[in-house]
């Protein structure tokens, strides 16, 4: 594959961390190599991203981003298009972390945990189907289901260090299979749900769910709802990573335990948990959430003693 791929390259990037992006539960298709870049598939084609920093001229915060990729190889401005869009590259993270840290100690921390998280701009087909199977899931059984469901039914469009890459199935595919016929990528009562909201999607070949930029977030999520096997998590998911729906607070059970022991609420209110978002991140909201869910779920990993203790410290 690495004789088909062209190189994309945006210099002078700053608030980006490739850890911080791809390991903060926001996208599953993307893996750490040895030498730290991370390589994945997005939009049916493969690509290795990686970062490097401006220590030489003085600038730790600033770096350069390097794309190998098969997307677009003949086209590119609509590459360049892609990827910026893609890694949301437009976007002044340094500000938005000012205002949302400003007069708040808790997501101070935060955002020091993980200062170059960025939204990633997905495909909306692919980020539905994938938060549905990461329903009541861990990231590492969230990653191999799908990996499984794209060698069973997605298209394969190369090899990778002798392995098979495949892109992500298209809905006219799974909206032709049955609930035993995703029985091989290990699914469990997530298979139905799949199987039934893509023959949903099917019927107007995902024409409504692509308007979800422009859609009000009130009417996507009604829509997102009515799926089968769409709860509010996921919906809120779908918009935020999807979508370019920033102000979205997506509540899991991370959210719910950071925002009750850290911003003083019931674990439970999750209408209070939505207030406090709006009112506090408004238009960041999920910004918002993704350094407070990094922030908890890194603590709680690397030292569980700490974590307990980060419950209760002080800025």
């Amino acid at each position: 594959m690495s004789s088909d791929l062209v190189k994309q390259v945006f210099e002078n990037v700053r608030d980006f961390d490739l850890d911080d992006i791809f390991d903060c539960g926001q996208c599953f298709r993307w893996n750490k190599e040895a030498d730290g870049s991370y390589s994945g598939v997005a939009e049916g084609a493969f690509a290795n991203i990686s970062f490097r920093r401006n220590d030489e001229r003085g600038d730790a915060k600033a770096g350069t981003v390097a794309i190998w990729s098969n997307h677009l190889t003949e086209a590119p401005s609509l590459r360049e298009k892609f990827w910026r869009n893609y890694l949301d590259l437009d976007r002044d993270y340094g500000a938005i972390k000012r205002l949302l840290s400003t007069e708040d100690p808790v997501m101070r921390r935060a955002i020091k945990t993980s200062p170059g998280i960025r939204i990633l701009n997905q495909n909306k087909w692919e980020t539905l189907i994938s938060f549905i199977i990461s329903q009541n899931n861990n990231i590492p059984r969230i990653k191999s289901c799908i990996e499984q469901l794209c060698a069973e039914h997605g298209k394969r469009i190369g090899t990778r260090k002798g392995r098979i890459v495949c892109a992500f199935p298209s809905v006219e595919r799974l909206s032709v299979l049955r609930e035993d016929d995703l029985a091989d990528c290990r699914l469990g009562y997530r298979a139905r749900y799949i199987a039934e909201t893509a023959r949903r999607i099917a019927y107007d070949g995902g024409a409504f769910l692509e308007t979800g930029e422009q859609m009000p977030s009130e009417k996507m999520e009604e829509y997102l709802l009515s799926l089968p096997g769409v709860g509010p998590k996921v919906a809120n998911c779908v918009m935020l990573f999807s979508m370019k729906k920033t102000e979205i607070f997506p509540i899991d059970v991370w959210v719910r335990r950071v925002m009750s022991k850290l911003y003083g609420m019931g674990e439970k209110n999750v209408s209070a948990m939505r207030d406090c978002a709006a009112r506090n991140f408004g238009e960041y909201g999920g910004i918002a959430q993704q350094y407070l869910f990094n922030y908890i779920r890194i603590a709680a990993r690397a030292n569980p003693a700490q974590y307990e203790r980060l419950l209760s410290d002080e800025d």
